[in-house]
C-alpha cells in the first residue's frame, strides 16, 4: 500500500513540475488581451523575407544578420519573437521578427498599429494618461501616442533620481523608463528611412517633385563653403541654405543611431556606418569616399521607393542593395558567420530539445508505473532515446554558437544555463550506463526541460544578444576553455549530485526502493563519486581562476563574491567526503548534505550575480532574484523531507528492537 501511495505522490510531483514548465513557456509568449486587428495588413512574401534574412549589419560590436538584430529588438519591445494579428479580410497572420522589422523600416504606416509594446504594469500607462486595457497587455505605438510626451517627461524625471541613487527608484518608475526607451527605439526604426521615402521635404515640394538627399549631397561642398563664409563674415546664409541644412541635419539625426548597414572604407576602421553617419561625413567633409557615401544613400532611396512598384520590384532592389553590402563585408572578412547565424535562429533548436525532454518525461512516467515488464523495458529505452535526442538538440546549437562567437561555449550567464543543461544530461546518461538502475532517468528530463525554460525566461528578461563579444578582460579563449569550462562543469556535477540524492530521499521515504539495499548502495556510490568529481572540477577551476585573476588584475585572490562562492563549493565537498570517510555521516547524512550542496552551487553560480559588488559584475542579470530563493526553498523542502523520513525510520527501528530482543531471550 505504501508503495502505491508513494508512486502516486511521485507522479503528482512530476506532473506539477511539468505543468509549471509548460505554463511558464506559454505564458511568456502570450498577451492577456485578444488578437489585434490591423485591417490593411498584407503579409510579406516568403521570398522577400528570405532575401532580407542575410543582410549583414553591425550591432553590439559584431557583424550579424538583420534577422538577429530584429529578433532581439522585438524580444526587448514585444517580449516574444512572434506576434499574432488579424490582417486583411480578418485573416490571422503570425509575424516573425524580420517581418516586423521590415514593416518598421518600409511600411511604418502599418507598423504603428502593430501590438509592438509589452506592458506588464498598467500603472505605467495610467501615470502617462494612456488608457490601459488590462494590467498586462500589448499596445501599438498609436495606442501610446496620446501620452507620448508625458511618458518622456516622467522618464526624464526618473532618470534624474536614478543618477543620484538607483536604489530610490520604485519598480513602476523603472518600468516607465524602460517603456520610454523602447518607444524611442521604435521611433528610430520607423523614422530611419523617412528621408528615403519622401525626400527632404517629405514629398511636399512646390513642384511636386522629391528633393532627394543624395542629390543634395552632391552640392555639400558648395553648401559647406557658404556656411563657412557666413561664420567668417557674420552675415547669415540665405534662407534656402538654412532650410536645406536644417532638413539635412534632421534626416541625419533620424538615421544616425541604429542600423549600421555600411562597412567603413578603411580596413583599419572597425565601426560600421549608419545612413546618418554617411550624411554627416559628406556634409562635414570628413569622408575619404564621398561618392560611395552618396551612392549608399541613393541605394536606400531607390530601395524604399521601389515598394510602390510591387513587392517583386522591391525584392529585386533589396537583392541588389544586399549584394553590395555583402561584397564589401566579404572583402573585410566579416561575413563568415552571417549565414550560419541566420540558420541558427531559424531552426529554433532549444524548443525542439524541450519537446524531446517533455516526451522523455512521459515515457519515464510509463516506465515508473510498469516496472520491469515488457512495457517498462520499452518505455525505459524510449526515455533513453528521447534524452539522447534532446541532448543532440542541445549540443548542435551550442557548437554553432561557439563557431559564430569564435570562442568557447561559456562566456556569460546565459551560456552557463544551456551548457549546464547539456552537462547534466550527459552525466545522467553516464550514471545510467554505469549502474543500469534507472533511478536517474525519472528526474533528469524534468530538470533538463526546466533549464531550457529558465534560459528562455532569462533571454526574455534581458532582451539582449548573448552572442555579442565579451568585455575586454574576458577575451581569452585559453582561460575560457580552461577556467570557465572547468568551473561550469563543477556546477553541473554539484547539481546532478543533488538530483541523485533527491531521488534517494524520494525512493526511500516513500518505500519505492522495495527494501533493495543494492539499489540504495548504487545511488550512494554514485553520489559519493559525483561529490568527488565536483570537488576535483571546482578546485581545479578555482586555482585556474586565481591564475587568470593574477594575470588580469594583478592578484591571485581578492575575496570577490564569485571567488568565495567557488571556494565554498570546494570546502563543502571536502567536508562531505571527510565526514563520510570518518563515519560521521551515513547514507542519509551524505544525501542530505549533497542536497544542501546544490544551494552552495546555486549561490556561486547564480546568486552572487545579484549582490552588486565584486570584479565579476559582468555577469549581473536583469532577472529577479526571486527565482534563486524559490530554488533554495525547494532544496530545503527536500532536506526537511529527508530529515523527517530519517528520524521516522530510526524511531521505527528502535520500537522493533526491544521486541526482537525479548523473543531472543525467550528462545
Amino acid at each position: 500500500m505504501k508503495t502505491v501511495v508513494g508512486r502516486w505522490i511521485i507522479f503528482a510531483l512530476g506532473l506539477s513540475a511539468v505543468g509549471w514548465i509548460v505554463m511558464t513557456a506559454l505564458r511568456d509568449s502570450r498577451p492577456e488581451g485578444g488578437v489585434r486587428s490591423v485591417k490593411d495588413y498584407k503579409p510579406w512574401e516568403k521570398e522577400t523575407i528570405e532575401v532580407a534574412s542575410l543582410l549583414p549589419i553591425q550591432d553590439g560590436g559584431r557583424v550579424k544578420p538583420l534577422g538577429t538584430y530584429a529578433g532581439f529588438t522585438m524580444l526587448r519591445l514585444h517580449g516574444a519573437r512572434s506576434m499574432e494579428i488579424l490582417g486583411k479580410d480578418g485573416a490571422k497572420v503570425r509575424l516573425k521578427p524580420l517581418d516586423w522589422m521590415m514593416d518598421c523600416l518600409f511600411r511604418p504606416s502599418l507598423a504603428v498599429d502593430l501590438p509592438t509594446f509589452r506592458v506588464d504594469n498598467s500603472e505605467v500607462l495610467d501615470a502617462a494618461g494612456i488608457k490601459s486595457k488590462s494590467r498586462r497587455d500589448r499596445y501599438s505605438y498609436r495606442d501610446l501616442s496620446a501620452g507620448r510626451e508625458k511618458l518622456f517627461q516622467l522618464s526624464n524625471s526618473y532618470r534624474e533620481i536614478a543618477r543620484r541613487d538607483p536604489k530610490l527608484l520604485k519598480p513602476v518608475e523603472q518600468q516607465t523608463m524602460d517603456l520610454d526607451g523602447n518607444v524611442q527605439i521604435f521611433e528610430s526604426l520607423v523614422g530611419y528611412l523617412g528621408f528615403a521615402r519622401g525626400g527632404l521635404l517629405g514629398g511636399a515640394s512646390p513642384e511636386g517633385k522629391l528633393l532627394d538627399l543624395s542629390e543634395t549631397m552632391k552640392a555639400a561642398g558648395k553648401l559647406r563653403s557658404e556656411m563657412e563664409a557666413s561664420r567668417n563674415t557674420g552675415k547669415p546664409p540665405s534662407s534656402e541654405v538654412q532650410t536645406i541644412m536644417g532638413l539635412v541635419e534632421q534626416a541625419a539625426n533620424s538615421s544616425k543611431n541604429s542600423l549600421f548597414f555600411f562597412p567603413p572604407p578603411n580596413q583599419e576602421d572597425t565601426e560600421w556606418l549608419s545612413a546618418g553617419n554617411r550624411i554627416y561625413h559628406v556634409f562635414t567633409g570628413t569622408t575619404r569616399e564621398p561618392q560611395q557615401a552618396i551612392d549608399d544613400i541613393r541605394s536606400l532611396e531607390t530601395l524604399a521607393r521601389s515598394l510602390d512598384g510591387g513587392e517583386a520590384k522591391f525584392r529585386e532592389e533589396f537583392a541588389k542593395f544586399e549584394a553590395g553590402i555583402v561584397s564589401r563585408a566579404k572583402e573585410r572578412g566579416e561575413y563568415r558567420s552571417v549565414p550560419l547565424e541566420a540558420d541558427y535562429f531559424r531552426k529554433n533548436w532549444f524548443i525542439y530539445a524541450l519537446v524531446w525532454f517533455l516526451l522523455a518525461v512521459l515515457s519515464a512516467g510509463v516506465m515508473f508505473f510498469t516496472g520491469r515488464t515488457l512495457a517498462g523495458r520499452i518505455s525505459h529505452w524510449a526515455t533513453v532515446v528521447f534524452l539522447v535526442l534532446g541532448l543532440i538538440y542541445l549540443v548542435i546549437p551550442i557548437v554553432k554558437r561557439s563557431i559564430i562567437m569564435e570562442r568557447p561555449p561559456v562566456g556569460n550567464l546565459y551560456d552557463t544555463i544551456i551548457f549546464i543543461d547539456m552537462a547534466i544530461v550527459i552525466f545522467a546518461l553516464l550514471v545510467e550506463w554505469m549502474t543500469r538502475k534507472r533511478f536517474v532517468l525519472g528526474i533528469t528530463p524534468i530538470v533538463a526541460a526546466f533549464l531550457i525554460v529558465l534560459a528562455r525566461r532569462f533571454e526574455v528578461g534581458e532582451g539582449k544578444d548573448h552572442l555579442n563579444p565579451l568585455i575586454a578582460v574576458l577575451r581569452s579563449n585559453y582561460w575560457l576553455s580552461t577556467h570557465v569550462i572547468t568551473i561550469t562543469l563543477g556546477y553541473a556535477s554539484g547539481l546532478i549530485t543533488a538530483l541523485l540524492s533527491i531521488v534517494y530521499v524520494l525512493l526511500r521515504s516513500l518505500g519505492l526502493d522495495g527494501g533493495d539495499a543494492s539499489l540504495r548502495r548504487s545511488i550512494t556510490r554514485a553520489v559519493y563519486g559525483c561529490v568527488a568529481l565536483t570537488l576535483t572540477l571546482s578546485l581545479i577551476g578555482t586555482v585556474l581562476g586565481g591564475i587568470w585573476a593574477n594575470d588580469s588584475w594583478g592578484r591571485f585572490w581578492g575575496w570577490d563574491p564569485k571567488e568565495n562562492g567557488a571556494l565554498m563549493i570546494v570546502l563543502w565537498s571536502l567536508a562531505i567526503l571527510h565526514a563520510r570517510l570518518g563515519g560521521y555521516i551515513k547514507e542519509w547524512g551524505l544525501h542530505l548534505a549533497s542536497i544542501f550542496g546544490a544551494m552552495v552551487v546555486g549561490f556561486s553560480w547564480w546568486h552572487v550575480n545579484f549582490l552588486g559588488v565584486g570584479l565579476h559584475n559582468y555577469g549581473f542579470a536583469a532577472e529577479k532574484v526571486g527565482a534563486v530563493y524559490a530554488f533554495y526553498a525547494v532544496m530545503w523542502t527536500f532536506i526537511l523531507w529527508g530529515g523527517i523520513a530519517c528520524w521516522l525510520e530510526k524511531r521505527a527501528k528502535k520500537e522493533k528492537t526491544p521486541a526482537a530482543v525479548k523473543e531472543t531471550a525467550e528462545v
